[in-house]
């Protein structure tokens, strides 16, 4: 674009001849004649003391320069010249421009612009019922720079539509064209300036700042879209404070900066126009406070803060400026602008003292004395930045002219006057679409511009310097390396009221703001849903969680599994009863027919043996995964095949009974009791069992039905068959030991045949091991966890059953393989006959 630049400039040079644009150039920094007359409003000078309500407009002293003013209007003067030298543009006519001073007052910026308003050439205001056909002294007026000004006069140039465009005034309520339908600017709004600041603070995870702001329309708007903005994304504004821009504002800024330090805030948004802020610095500079300071466009890139004695104490200041957008021929033009009133001066007689007070013709006497050396004039930082603001606002207008008059490259259609109606210019220029040095440039339908920001970091070292960082054009993209931190460096400072809580942890908000809280852990069945909540959210039936959990998770099921320590100890255990009980069933078997044997039950003594052995081997349907068919015969075999060992024992006691206490009348009926009746005591008890167990069963829900009416208050669990219910269970397994404690009962008193085999002690023992193990684990098996509970099951019943083995079967297993010369049936004739030694057969025995 440069390139393009160069060569319409060097057209232009040859359409005028030999003479140069810039040498050409007026002196006349603040007016020039042409065709059509633009206005501006630029704060050239400033308030020498405060304004007192009760002076008057023209006892307002104005006469401290205000050099940032003073460049911005130069640069209205290069845009008009500039545009004049392009014939691109509006050839063959001349724009002309009238700049005049405000002050930054409601009661200096009302007489230039009634000017503007005033009809043609004359400096009359007409007053009529119908203003279409009124043409103003100017078509556009550029400026104010200040939301405090543009409010003063935009709804009157809003009434007799005239376009005005500001390079400065960022609030956001001009944007409603229902009240200001002629305001247009250059400069991006705040309402993107506020989303920019809440991107910063989210992006450093601030969220407990402060916010002061100067006592103006820019101000207060600021502070109050920010305030609301921040309200919605989670930042809470701890205490939010004005400076004065009317009053003494030292008072009120040390009030402020006493709150700041109460709140405990590390980061400070700064919403201020340049003075305010220049005054808030002195006074932080002076209580030593250091802090993050993140400031808006108006003041970022101030050099007159920047040059504050001891800036470099305040901490870290963050900002954001307009985005840099260069003018090649600026410098050229105010290098040549300079040397030229240098010259002119040289020639001519130096003003008297009366000449030197500023006037609405006259705004900078002093600027007499520009010379070259001046330059650093628009060689500030600031005004580089809004000098594409100035000249985008002129240019635009200028495209708008060539629009409306119907101009091509070449030429616009000549006219002896040039009456423009306001209206007609604001159409036009709503639908400006322009390239400005490679810049896309145009107006939405609220007047705002296609424009950004740059991020900015003031930089101490060597010299209080501005680093660019990163930008922001609806979205914020920052880098962070780029930034020194003035406490821990590349550590961003904490600005938090409360520390982030933990993953599983709600907040509970301490006070009013809701950035303040405690971090309440949520309990198990509860579950963190959002980073912001403020209490625990319960969990969807079916699922449940852990305490600290962010979600709620379907239950797993643990089970005794083949490979687990858990269960090889059971099955070792289990294959040790299995081979004890094998090898007992092996060895009676080879001495079947056996008074010792036979003794034992004969046949039944087989049964009981190969239904201990059924129930040592059904132990294993405790361990897997259970299933339905697995649950339905878990507790049936486990109760009934005890059932027929015990039966058994059971109808040897009453046989012992009978054969010790009537031992005349057992004799003739031992036969029966041994054989029907050993059968029918066998079978009885087994039916009782079978049926226990068949109530059990009808009873007790299927393993998938017992699942889908589980309530789900666990995240793991051990899947085991349900006991339920109990009552049956308790009986199930309750009807062996009474059947051990029966058999107990009746043998323990029993006394032994004298020279015969004690039959009553095996049975003593081995029922009172039986039921010994049985009560302890009723009160052992309650106090259990469910895997606990399986685990303690198999184990009492292997214990059982070998305390029968034990106590019943080894003792004959010992006679046989020890003492077979006692397996006669002599020995044993009490139990086979019925037939007890006479007390004579017992002394001689």
């Amino acid at each position: 674009m440069a390139g393009q630049t160069s060569v319409l400039l060097l057209w232009s040079m040859c359409s005028m001849g030999s003479a140069d644009w810039l040498q050409n150039i007026s002196t006349d920094l603040f007016r020039s004649p042409g065709d059509i007359l633009l206005g501006g409003l630029f704060p050239i000078n400033e308030l020498s003391s405060n304004l007192s309500e009760r002076e008057e407009p023209d006892d307002i002293q104005c006469n401290r320069l205000d050099s940032f003013g003073l460049s911005l209007s130069l640069v209205m003067k290069f845009s008009v010249d500039y545009i004049n030298a392009d014939p691109s543009v509006l050839p063959g006519v001349r724009l002309g421009f009238e700049t005049y001073d405000t002050c930054g007052q409601s009661a200096v910026i009302m007489k230039p612009t009634l000017l503007f308003l005033s009809e043609g050439s004359t400096e009359e205001v007409a007053v009529r019922c119908n203003y279409t056909d009124y043409a103003t002294r100017v078509v556009a007026i550029v400026g104010p720079y200040t939301s405090e000004m543009v409010s003063v006069v935009s709804k009157l140039l809003g009434f007799f539509l005239i376009p005005q465009i500001s390079f400065g005034a960022t609030s956001d309520k001009f944007s409603d064209k229902q009240l200001y339908p002629s305001f247009m600017r250059t400069v991006p709004t705040d309402k993107w300036q506020v989303e920019a600041l809440v991107d910063l603070l989210k992006e450093f995870k601030w969220n407990w700042v402060a916010v002061v702001a100067s006592e103006d329309e820019y101000g207060r708007q600021g502070q109050r879209q920010f305030s609301a903005l921040a309200s919605e994304r989670d930042i809470c504004v701890a205490y939010e404070g004005l400076i004065p821009i009317y009053t003494d504002p030292v008072p009120t800024i040390e009030d402020i900066l006493e709150h700041i330090k109460e709140t405990k805030v590390g980061v400070v948004v700064l919403f201020s126009l340049p003075q305010p802020a220049t005054q808030f610095f002195t006074e932080v500079i002076r209580k030593n406070m250091t802090l993050v300071w993140v400031g808006s466009t108006a003041w970022a890139m101030n050099t007159g803060i920047a040059m504050l004695p001891n800036i470099h104490t305040v901490g870290t200041i963050l900002g954001f400026a307009d985005t840099r957008h260069e003018l090649a021929l600026l410098n050229p033009y105010f290098s040549a602008l300079f040397d030229k009133i240098q010259q002119e001066r040289v020639n001519q007689s130096a003003p008297n003292s009366s000449a030197n007070i500023p006037s609405m013709a006259n705004p900078c006497p002093t600027c007499w004395h520009l010379s070259p050396d001046n330059m650093s004039l628009v060689q500030d930082p600031s005004v580089e930045r809004t000098a594409f603001s100035v000249y985008a606002a002129v240019k635009s207008v200028a495209h708008a002219l060539h629009n409306l008059l119907g101009c091509n490259a070449t030429m616009c259609p000549q006219q002896s006057s040039y009456k423009i109606y306001p209206w007609q210019l604001l159409e036009k220029l709503r639908n400006v679409s322009i390239d400005i040095n490679g810049t896309d440039f145009k107006f939405d339908e609220e007047g705002n511009p296609s424009l950004g920001y740059d991020v900015v970091v003031w930089i101490w070292e060597p010299k209080v310097d501005f680093r660019e960082i990163g930008n922001f054009f609806r979205n914020l993209s920052i880098n962070k390396t780029k930034i020194e931190w003035h406490a821990t460096p590349n550590k961003v400072p904490a600005s938090t009221c409360s520390a982030n809580c933990d993953d599983g942890e709600v907040r509970r908000v301490k006070g009013f703001h809701s950035c303040c809280f405690d971090c309440i852990p949520c309990k198990e069945g509860t579950f963190q849903n959002n980073t912001d909540d403020i209490q625990c959210t319960n969990c969807p039936k079916g699922q449940w969680s852990t305490p600290h959990s962010t979600s709620c998770v379907y239950p797993t099921y643990t089970y005794l599994s083949w490979g687990s320590y858990d269960s090889l100890g059971l099955v070792l255990a289990g294959v040790l009863v299995l081979v004890c009980e094998v090898a007992v069933g092996v060895l009676f078997l080879r001495h079947r027919g056996t008074p010792v044997v036979n003794a034992s039950g004969g046949a039944l003594c087989f049964l009981s043996l190969l239904c201990l052995m059924g129930c040592s081997a059904s132990l294993v349907l405790f361990l897997g995964l259970p299933g339905d068919l697995v649950c339905r015969l878990q507790l049936p075999f486990n109760a009934m095949f005890p059932t027929v060992a015990l039966s058994t024992i059971l109808a040897i006691s009453l046989q012992i009974v009978c054969v010790t206490e009537f031992p005349e009348k057992i004799s003739a009926h031992l036969h029966t009791l041994r054989g029907p009746g050993t059968c029918l005591v066998v079978l009885a008890c087994c039916g009782v069992q079978a049926g226990l167990c068949g109530w059990f069963v009808q009873e007790a829900p299927s393993l998938s039905r017992f699942l889908s009416e589980l309530e789900v208050n666990f995240v793991t669990r051990f899947l085991s068959c349900p006991v339920t219910p109990l009552l049956s269970f308790g009986i199930a397994l309750g009807f062996n030991g009474a059947l051990a404690l029966v058999s107990f009962m009746c043998t323990f008193m029993a006394l032994k045949p004298a020279g015969q085999y004690n039959m009553a002690r095996d049975i003593t023992i081995s029922t009172l091991a039986y039921c010994v193990v049985w009560v302890i684990f009723v009160p052992i098996y309650t106090g259990l966890g469910d895997k606990n509970k399986s685990i303690a099951h198999v184990a009492v019943t292997l214990i059982s059953h070998m305390g029968l083995v034990a106590a019943y079967f080894f003792p004959k297993c010992h006679l046989l393989l020890k003492r077979p010369e006692l397996n006669t049936a002599e020995h044993f004739r009490a139990y086979l006959e019925g037939i007890i030694a006479s007390p004579q057969e017992e002394q001689a025995q």
